[in-house]
C-alpha cells in the first residue's frame, strides 16, 4: 500500500525541523566565552572564560575596555 501524500510531507517537514533543532543544540553548545591569545610565530592559545587564565584575561580585558571607553 502507498503511503499518503501528506504523510510524505509531515515526515520531510518534521526531519528538518529535527535537523534545525539539532543544529541549533549544537550551536548553542559550542558558543561559550572564551579568551584567545596569540603568540610570535603564529601559535594560538584558547582559554575557557571558567579557567583561572581565562578569568583573568577577562578580568583585563573588561578594564581595558572601561579605560578607552569615552567618559560620560
Amino acid at each position: 500500500m502507498p503511503t499518503k501524500p501528506h504523510r510524505v510531507l509531515l515526515d520531510r517537514v518534521s526531519g528538518y525541523a529535527d535537523e534545525a533543532a539539532a543544529y541549533l543544540r549544537r550551536r548553542r553548545n559550542l558558543r561559550k566565552p572564551f579568551a584567545r591569545t596569540y603568540y610570535p610565530g603564529g601559535r594560538s592559545m584558547s582559554f575557557p572564560e571558567d579557567s583561572d587564565q581565562g578569568q583573568a584575561l577577562f578580568a583585563a580585558a573588561s578594564n581595558l575596555i572601561e579605560v578607552a571607553s569615552p567618559r560620560r
